[in-house]
């Protein structure tokens, strides 16, 4: 920093004197603790899916899935975080893998969590004994503190994204976690789950469960009906109703039914659609994000990287690092962010440099 004072003997043994004492002075820090704007640790970063599966499917012919490793999981390291196996600061994202006949065993901690799948079917995630089962395109939130376990009854393997709020509970000191049995207990594989059948119907609310959740309760976002309100919002656009955030760009938020804001009170989860030859407009917001590509193909830029991704893939934006997605194709990209942790602390803050184009 600028104005620092002139060394001198004096001033070296009063630096040695702090150190022995665990003191620092403020004035040669401040200019790494208060910047200007924010400054993440973390680098834009993208991983390809066909890697990502590919390794995964090398360990699960390799490495066993039972108590000691909990999950046959491979995280997302953020170059830029030192080789912790955090996607950002506070968030944390891995490819999780199950063989055929498969079972995770049973575990419950305080970090919120969800799983999202790219591709296949035939894995029930199993919460508090009500088996969900696991589809292309679905969101399966899961909040802290609930039993959950896994299991593949079909004859193929499945991968999938976990996502939950690691970093963040492990930096404030809040994590607990306890084993539950070592194999799932109810092993039933039902169209649809306790939790979808009383709470899955749109506006509509069962009268035993009336007070607020911080957590969704809703253990299943199906595919089906976020590909729906996607499809419908560019063409109430293409009516002349203005339905999407910018031109050509359709978006949803999954919300807790009990209050109508996140689905959980760390993370927020998003989908975005964009239709072919549509470019957004560049935004930078406090906080980060993962994204993953679900379907089609798209030129990102994040910061000073630019990467073509293509379904599957997944990349990496960090605190204030400007954000643009450009597609000739058209895509579709599912994202999970820290919002709701910035909004509590009221220290959200975006801005936007200039319009989208066509």
């Amino acid at each position: 920093m600028a104005s620092q004072p002139e060394t001198t003997p004096e001033l070296d043994r009063l630096y040695a004197r702090l150190g022995e004492e665990s003191l620092v002075p403020l004035w040669c820090e401040i200019g790494d603790l208060m910047p200007a704007t924010p400054r993440s640790a973390a680098l834009p970063h993208r991983w390809s899916w066909d890697s990502l599966s590919a390794m995964a499917a090398q360990a699960g012919a390799l490495v066993p899935v039972g108590r000691g490793g909990e999950r046959r999981a491979l995280a997302l390291a953020n170059p830029g975080l030192g080789g912790r196996p955090f996607a950002t600061p506070t968030l944390w994202a891995a490819i999780q893998y199950l063989n055929p006949g498969e079972d995770a065993p049973v575990h419950r901690h305080t970090q919120n969590a969800f799983r999202f799948v790219v591709e296949g079917e035939g894995v029930w995630t199993v919460v508090d004994g009500d088996p969900v089962a696991m589809r292309r395109g679905d969101f399966l939130p899961q909040g802290g503190w609930h039993w959950h376990g896994h299991l593949n009854t079909s004859d193929a393997p499945m991968a999938w994204i976990d996502g939950l709020d690691i970093p963040f509970a492990y930096a404030i000191d809040s994590t607990f976690f306890e084993f539950g049995p070592d194999h799932v207990g109810d092993v039933g594989t039902p169209e649809r789950s306790r939790s979808e059948r009383l709470w899955g119907h749109p506006g509509l609310r069962p009268l035993t469960h009336l007070a607020p959740s911080p957590k969704t309760p809703l253990l299943a976002y199906r595919w089906e009906h976020t590909d729906r309100a996607l499809r419908e919002q560019l063409e109430l656009e293409a009516e002349g109703y203005p339905a999407t955030p910018e031109p050509g760009h359709a978006a949803v938020r999954f919300t807790n039914p009990t209050t109508g804001e996140d689905v959980m009170p760390t993370l927020r989860t998003q989908f975005h659609r964009l239709a072919p030859g549509t470019a957004t407009a560049e935004r930078r917001e406090v906080g980060s994000a993962v994204f993953q590509v679900f379907e089609g193909s798209a030129r990102v830029t994040v910061g000073d990287s630019a990467w073509d991704v293509d379904r599957g893939d997944l990349f990496v934006v960090p605190s204030w690092q400007a954000l643009t997605i450009a597609t000739e194709s058209g895509i579709d990209l599912f994202e999970f962010t820290d919002a709701p942790i910035h909004e509590r602390l009221d220290l959200a803050r975006a801005g936007a440099t200039h319009g989208s184009t066509r």
